[in-house]
């Protein structure tokens, strides 16, 4: 299906993205955003200033560029990918730009066909179609097919310093004693060189906090298939569901077969579609499990449109007592895409002043940048 529309500088500089991450470039969200802000400064239509502007924002590394060439030609211009290649509809939409042939060129009636600016011809597939989806809006085999596209997200795992010491090549203040002696074995009992180690990173935990009250009912399915991506696409993540009362379904979601995964979490979950008490499943959360060391050093995301029907007081002092211990504290709300939407609600309210990011979470498509961000600024 093609169709002449207008795109936004926003959408075709995620589409690219998407091409570079699966052509092995490692792309982080802030080159995307920057890459964004570029595209509005300059004509879309002239190849050599989006070919610069990409290459200055989206690649720092000169080895990066043949890669970055190749995925240029497939988007921009249109050529066929390389044998062996990425796959373009894998990956996303595919983009065609296209100056239009001015006003004297006739079309099929014999009139001028004058235009205002460049043509921009899309042709997406029902990918495309489905990534920005509203979730609230998917049918239950939507929601299978969206399934496979998050077994597919890319996430950015942040790492902390562990108590475990290895080698390194750097002079660090920790000499390795061990080696440094039997190396100089081999020079008469010279140290000529000396040896160091330095503590090894290990990835930083990862806890989701899935809102499954009534409010979150269009959006709750949807957000636990994320997290059972999480569980099962990287290491050290903890899934909850919070509604009227705290539920853990890490161990439900580890299974690799998603349906039985989903069976087995809503299974576990009493309050589906219930209540909210979010301050109450908080203190739980914290008195539990968080403080006491699962949300130290940890990313934890809350997914929730923030209604609550407890005391919004009790939201903000255990949201204040999570964000003293956290790494990074995310709150997805599946409603913030809406236009001149402001987060009235008296539980966002009271969380938002000790939330470090708040972003939205209706569609695939705003998930996969939320995969991005976690930890992007360890």
């Amino acid at each position: 299906m093609t169709d002449t529309i207008e795109v936004s500088g926003d959408r075709l500089a995620v589409a690219f993205t998407r091409i570079l991450r699966g052509a092995g470039l490692e792309v982080v969200t802030s080159r995307t955003m920057t890459f964004v802000e570029a595209l509005s400064c300059i004509d879309v239509a002239n190849r050599d200033q989006v070919y610069w502007s990409g290459l200055a924002t989206l690649t720092s590394d000169p080895r990066d560029r043949d890669v970055y060439d190749a995925a240029f030609a497939v988007f921009w211009e249109g050529s066929d990918p390389a044998p062996g290649g990425f796959e373009l509809e894998e990956q996303t939409t595919e983009i065609l730009l296209a100056t239009d042939a001015g006003p004297e060129s006739p079309d099929d009636d014999g009139e001028p066909d004058i235009h205002d600016g460049p043509i921009i011809e899309v042709r997406w597939s029902d990918r495309e179609i489905l990534s920005n989806k509203d979730f609230a809006d998917c049918s239950a085999d939507e929601l299978d097919q969206l399934q496979k596209l998050m077994r597919s997200l890319r996430w950015n795992v942040t790492t902390r310093p562990s108590r475990r010491l290895v080698r390194t090549k750097r002079q660090t203040r920790r000499p390795d004693l061990g080696r440094t002696v039997r190396r100089a074995l081999a020079t008469g009992g010279e140290p000529i060189r000396r040896e160091f180690r330095a503590p090894d990173r290990r990835p930083r935990r990862l806890v989701l906090l899935v809102d499954v009250s009534g409010s979150m009912e269009a959006y709750a399915r949807a957000l636990l298939r994320f997290a059972h991506a999480a569980v099962v696409g990287r290491t050290r993540v903890e899934a909850f569901t919070i509604g009227t009362r705290l539920t853990r379904v890490t161990r439900e979601l580890q299974s690799r077969d998603p349906d039985a995964a989903i069976h087995a979490a809503s299974e576990s979950v009493k309050d589906w579609s219930g209540g909210t008490r979010l301050g109450e499943t908080l203190r739980e959360f914290n008195d539990q499990w968080g403080v006491r060391g699962l949300a130290r050093g940890a990313v934890v995301v809350v997914l929730s449109d923030g209604w609550d029907r407890g005391e919004p007081a009790e939201l903000e002092a255990q949201m204040e007592r999570l964000h003293r211990v956290t790494f990074d504290l995310i709150w997805v709300n599946p409603l913030k895409y809406t236009p001149g939407y402001a987060p009235l609600a008296q539980g966002m309210a009271a969380a938002l002043p000790h939330v470090d990011q708040f972003v939205e979470g209706h569609a695939f498509v705003s998930l996969e940048m939320l995969a991005g961000l976690i930890g992007e600024n360890s």
